[in-house]
């Protein structure tokens, strides 16, 4: 029989980022294996886990932004997911409740299959159950999502891609928007691929970002072996959000690189090109950005500029731009002025009025 959550010790959990959406009284009952026969496991759906060893991961982002540090015996709520992830691990949905790992500090659960060899193991976690609603059904991100079906939206968009993960793109996202509002534009922000974190959700509100959606808004725990037309959805869904909010543009930032397979497909699309009209590329090097340039450039995508890691070293934008010579250089600090940021996105927000 489900197992009716005592109150008194569920106020003593950790809530994860990813569950943010899903309302404490709707957290009814903990369901536990004998409840569960015949169900398959869904990306999304709400667990209570216990820290049974601490590794990589030694805090869990909460519900409201705070990192709270783990110890092992704590009780955590988090959601069930993948990961992709190159600078740490590769990890898929759990396909049922007992031991598997901590694969994000945003609060997402995955069984973990591959690790890079300069990270140490991952946080280890027990699965004591899923939580389901009044109903006895097991809670889904999805349960609370934004709605899906929207239709493509006017608002001018900027997107910010890169080479891959840890490439500077949500630092270059993050100077973008400051620039923006910076300007007097009522800036909004979208983070519409990536595994459920706080940290770049939380640096675009300190940028000065008016509103911030992301794919957990949507009902994903992360989008890694999300299908590319679901990816299209929720990035047209996230965007008519920001215009809902009367934002002047959004700044995309889309997670991962150009070789990740959701990454590729969803800049492959036709709708996404008519969206972004004009985007950053962010690389760690001279090649990589060369590369980017070209590879979006023959998609449709007009490279307003290069940013990212490799601004931080002058020989490697001296690299760049003799093999290119003609998409800008900007460092981060550039990005961050109102004169270039506005200058930058140009056409995009042609029929907006700056502010002086």
């Amino acid at each position: 029989m489900p197992q009716i959550l005592d109150q008194k010790r569920f106020s003593l959990v950790h809530r994860a980022f990813t569950t943010r959406r899903i309302p404490v009284n709707a957290m009814q009952i903990l369901l536990d294996g004998s409840d569960l026969k015949g169900y398959r496991f869904r990306s999304g759906d709400l667990a209570l886990a216990r820290v049974d060893r601490i590794g990589h991961h030694q805090r869990l982002e909460r519900a409201n932004g705070r990192r709270a540090r783990l110890f092992e015996g704590d009780e955590i709520v988090l959601a069930l997911g993948p990961r992709y992830a190159p600078d740490q691990y590769e990890a898929i949905t759990p396909q049922a409740l007992g031991p598997c790992q901590l694969a994000a500090a945003g609060g997402v659960a995955g069984q973990v299959t591959t690790i890079h060899d300069r990270i140490i193991r991952p946080t280890e976690i027990t699965l004591l159950g899923l939580i389901g609603s009044s109903k006895k059904q097991p809670l889904n991100l999805a349960d609370v999502a934004i709605d899906l079906q929207r239709p493509i939206g006017t608002i001018p968009t900027i997107a910010v891609v890169g080479t891959s993960m840890n490439a500077g793109k949500t630092t270059s996202a993050a100077a973008l928007i400051h620039g923006l509002s910076a300007a007097g534009l009522r800036v909004g922000a979208a983070k519409v691929t990536g595994t459920g974190a706080g940290g770049d959700f939380w640096y675009y509100q300190d940028a000065g970002a008016a509103h911030v959606v992301d794919f957990v808004d949507a009902g994903h725990a992360a989008t890694y072996m999300v299908a590319p037309e679901v990816l299209e959805q929720t990035t047209v869904a996230l965007l008519a959000e920001l215009q809902d909010a009367a934002c002047d543009i959004a700044v995309v930032e889309i997670a991962d690189g150009l070789g990740q397979q959701e990454t590729a497909a969803l800049l492959s699309r036709t709708v996404l090109r008519k969206l972004a009209s004009k985007v950053i590329f962010t690389a760690r090097e001279a090649s990589g950005a060369l590369h980017g340039v070209s590879w979006l450039g023959a998609r449709g995508f007009d490279v307003a500029c290069v940013s990212g890691l490799l601004t931080r070293s002058p020989l490697a934008m001296r690299e760049f731009t003799e093999g290119e010579g003609i998409t800008p250089c900007l460092t981060f600090e550039q990005l961050c002025t109102a004169e270039i940021a506005t200058g930058l996105v140009g056409s995009v927000a042609g029929r907006l009025e700056i502010a002086s």
